[in-house]
């Protein structure tokens, strides 16, 4: 067992006071770069080697498998063979393992699966249809993140006020049957996870004596990020000990559009009395100009408790602008300068390309092809999203829980075997009339004969597949169980057949997911976590299909040598690199032109500049062009407001315009366009050109006055609403 003064090696002063505090309510306000991540594993040996907690007393959370993973690893180097029994985890992971072993108090099977994003819009899709819901008013992807943020806030249809709105409450219409189709397949989407596990713990008060009397500490990790559910799930975990322990930073919070809540870290004292707060502000990865330079952004907004980063490093550079004539100039310089920098010994991976939307890849992708330039866009078609792994996964699903209604439909009739569309939607209004599972409906057509000749035999074979797969060895490897799903199905054989390179793509990619499960298998057959008294022991293929399904965009991304990666500044959150090269930054783009007339929305813009900034470790480019392309129109933003609050000192001076066509007019976007009720009379059917979204057709009007909403149908980004007064609209008939 490492003695106590090992777990202390290496930590500052700040460092050592939070692993030293123990019992009691404790905020971390850890800055970007500050070692935040070791500060919460050398606590968590204290408390274990202190005597102050056994390893199975101790929950730690944080929001990616991967930094799961890291806390995991780095609690077992300083523990040894102490840290067994630990739990790190996810929120996800977490509740998922606690409703495994308690869900049958809400009336759930414990077989349940977990639907992804995907697979919750294909769900509303099939809602949309049955309710003759146009989806041009509605759509499914749309409606699932109404849900979504519904259900961040801790809400179900039950808790829903009743709107006056037509459009809130056909929303929670469709809800309430979305809920409905997720029980009858005896399934749960990301959102249930910790909404049930809260109305768990609220509606059986002694299941929640059991959880609160088990861990008796709790850590937080990025606690700026937690949203009002999981706010509920920790007070209540927390209430009887209150060793609640928070990491965070209220300057890198910016997942409002999730539901977060920048308030659960501003108002810790508040919420737990007596509260300790800690500042680390002792920066370990950026050079102080790049601090600087990022401070100086972020200390606008209001919203915050303030920090001032150091660090011990000495020199660095000043941070670079440029102002390109367009956004193919912008790229060009861009990728000069990733050249530049691997023609003077430097690697592709040390850099990092970021912008505020997925739209502004283009140019840049373009670019680098011209020079052959290996790149990976981060946040593309993921490797668990691909059509040929969701369908053998949809085949794993099925086998575990045959209710799980979406996966069914997903494999019924692939490979190609006859059960056609009508086919399976007149199963599907089958399982609708007796409410109930379409594998509960295909099986009660099949015995009551009410499926005519040809489509009962196909039927009946799908069935006996279904029925002889269930009867693999499922206890046993997952790798063997997909191969034998594979063959059996017919899967691999069709994908043979095709012979083509897509086809042999496909099956490349199968082929890695048996690796995968090879993988998994290895790292999980000796077990990891401590059984909870009465869990029952969980199969390795029930913990692959939960691991491969609550897996995120950055638990996926592999940071390679010789690739430069290209994403947008939210998913670069958590990453470091020596040279971040930042483009799109204009009035309208980053800020986003939806968070200029909120302050509060605008005040996140900032700290997402802000995270973007502090991802550079030595050198911080900062670009922008004075005409952009963008959804089929030519606008002109003037530069951020982000580069105007960078003080000269820290800039390696300011760029004049590079040549190019002439800015156009200058859009204030603070100020309202039109102000009181001297609107302009407008009505759908008015054409109207917006200065990023192009020319567009008014919809709908909703509202009067100063609050006037309308909903334009724009040619390239489709319908959108905005606020009138602040819309900066030109009308054009």
């Amino acid at each position: 067992m490492p003695s106590l003064e090992h777990i202390f090696e290496g930590l500052n002063p700040e460092q050592r006071q939070a692993v030293e505090h123990t019992d009691g309510p404790l905020l971390v306000l850890a800055g970007a770069g500050s070692g935040k991540t070791r500060t919460l594993t050398h606590r968590i040996a204290n408390l274990i080697a202190s005597g102050k907690a056994h390893p199975s007393e101790i929950l730690a959370v944080t929001f990616t498998n991967k930094a799961a993973r890291e806390m995991r690893e780095r609690a077992e180097r300083l523990l040894e063979d102490r840290a067994r029994g630990i739990w790190i985890s996810t929120f996800h992971s977490a509740c998922v393992r606690i409703l495994r072993r308690d869900i049958g108090h809400l009336g759930y099977e414990r077989s349940f699966v977990i639907y992804d994003d995907s697979d919750s819009v294909a769900t509303i899709r099939r809602v949309l249809r049955a309710m003759q819901v146009d989806e041009k008013a509605f759509s499914a992807r749309a409606v699932r993140t109404q849900i979504d943020r519904l259900k961040n806030r801790g809400l179900l249809p039950a808790d829903l006020v009743a709107e006056d709105t037509l459009d809130a409450r056909r929303t929670g219409e469709i809800y309430q049957r979305y809920q409905t189709e997720l029980r009858r397949a005896n399934a749960l989407d990301f959102g249930d996870l910790i909404l049930l596990t809260v109305r768990l713990f609220e509606n059986h008060p002694g299941v929640l004596t059991d959880y609160q009397r088990r861990w008796r500490y709790i850590l937080v990790d990025e606690y700026q990020d937690t949203n009002p559910v999981q706010y509920r799930l920790l007070r209540l975990l927390s209430a009887e000990h209150r060793n609640l322990c928070v990491v965070g930073d209220e300057d890198q919070s910016i997942y409002g559009f999730r539901e977060a809540d920048i308030r659960n870290i501003l108002d810790f004292e508040k919420d737990f009395s007596g509260a300790q707060v800690i500042r680390l502000e002792r920066n370990y990865r950026s050079t102080q100009q790049i601090l600087n330079a990022a401070s100086a952004v972020v200390a606008n907004n209001v919203e915050r408790k303030g920090k001032t980063l150091f660090t011990e490093r000495t020199g660095g550079e000043p941070i670079r602008f440029y102002e390109a004539a367009d956004e193919r100039g912008e790229a060009a310089y861009v990728v000069g300068e990733v050249l530049k920098h691997r023609d003077t010994g430097g690697s592709l991976g040390d850099q990092a390309v970021f912008y505020r939307t997925h739209a502004q890849s283009r140019p840049l992708e373009e670019e680098l092809l011209k020079y052959n330039l290996p790149y990976t866009v981060v946040g593309g078609t993921r490797f668990y999203g691909r059509a040929e792994i969701k369908d053998a996964l949809a085949y794993l699903r099925v086998i575990f829980n045959p209710d799980d209604t979406e996966s069914l439909v997903r494999i019924i009739n692939t490979p190609t075997r006859g059960i056609g569309r009508s086919t399976i939607e007149r199963l599907l209004q089958l399982a609708e009339q007796r409410e109930t599972s379409l594998y509960r409906a295909l099986v009660h057509a099949r015995d009551a004969g009410q499926l005519g000749g040809a489509v009962a035999k196909r039927v009946g074979a799908f069935l006996a597949l279904l029925d002889e797969l269930s009867h693999l060895d499922l206890a046993g490897s997952v790798a063997q169980v997909l191969a034998r799903v594979l063959d059996r199905s017919g899967y691999l054989e069709s994908l043979e057949r095709q012979g083509s390179v897509e086809a042999e793509s496909r099956l490349e990619n199968l082929r890695e997911l048996v690796s995968a499960a090879e993988e998994f298998e290895g790292q999980n057959r000796e077990g990891g976590l401590e059984e909870l008294e009465g869990e029952s022991e969980r199969s390795l293929l029930d913990l692959f299909l939960e691991q491969v399904t609550l897996i995120s965009e950055a638990d996926e991304l592999k940071q390679e040598e010789d690739r430069l990666l290209i994403m947008t500044v939210h998913v670069a959150k958590g990453l470091e690199f020596p040279i971040v090269l930042m483009v799109g930054m204009e009035e309208g783009l980053f800020p986003h032109f939806a968070s200029l007339s909120d302050p509060s929305a605008l005040e996140e813009e900032r700290r997402l500049c802000y995270v973007g900034m502090t991802r550079a470790k030595d050198r911080l480019y900062l670009c922008n062009a004075t005409m952009r392309r963008m959804f089929g129109s030519v606008r002109h933003n003037p530069p951020s407001r982000f580069l105007q609050e960078i003080p000269d000192e820290f800039a390696a001076g300011r760029p004049e315009r590079a040549p190019g066509p002439t800015s156009g007019p200058s859009i204030d976007w603070n100020e309202g366009q039109w102000e009181g009720d001297e609107l302009p009379p407008i009505e759908p059917g008015t054409r109207v050109e917006h200065p990023v979204f192009g020319v567009g057709t008014i919809r709908e009007v909703v509202g009067s006055g100063r609050n006037t909403k309308i909903r334009i149908r724009f040619g390239a980004a489709g319908l959108k609403t905005i606020v009138l007064r602040y819309a900066q609209l030109r009308l054009l008939s």
